[in-house]
């Protein structure tokens, strides 16, 4: 399955989580739901996956936690607040470098309309 493909299920499984659950909620609640709604395609997904840090000689096992990672290639970054601004985005872009993935969403499910909400990032494009 392709990062296209994949992006595409994922922003499925998101409007329904946004239909049923609607703006206002805890990321965490956002986050479960997805993951149920994925684990449904029958595709391979980890929730709150250690991604490890290396600096020169110095190595995080846990630097960062990815929020969900699908196929070991597409990240879903899942956000509840006012607006996404430019560190929300610097985050998904630092875990698709970190994690050589090429594709990942960045959602915000505090919105009116989930479309609103929700940016396509490219590893490497701003």
């Amino acid at each position: 399955m392709t990062e296209n493909e994949i992006s595409k299920l994922v922003f499925e499984s998101a409007l329904k989580v946004h239909k049923i659950l609607g703006p206002g909620l805890l990321e965490s609640a956002y986050e479960e739901c997805m993951f149920y709604e994925l684990k449904k395609s029958n595709l391979k997904v980890e929730k709150q996956k250690a991604l490890p840090l290396v600096y020169e000689e110095v190595k995080l096992d846990v630097g960062y936690r990815i929020d969900i990672i699908v196929e070991d290639k597409f990240i879903v970054e899942i956000k509840s607040v006012e607006a996404l601004n430019d560190v929300h985005l610097a985050q998904l872009l630092t875990y698709l470098r970190l994690s050589d993935c090429k594709l990942g969403l960045l959602i915000n499910f505090n919105v009116k309309l989930l479309k609103e909400g929700v940016r396509r990032v490219v590893n490497g494009i701003l």
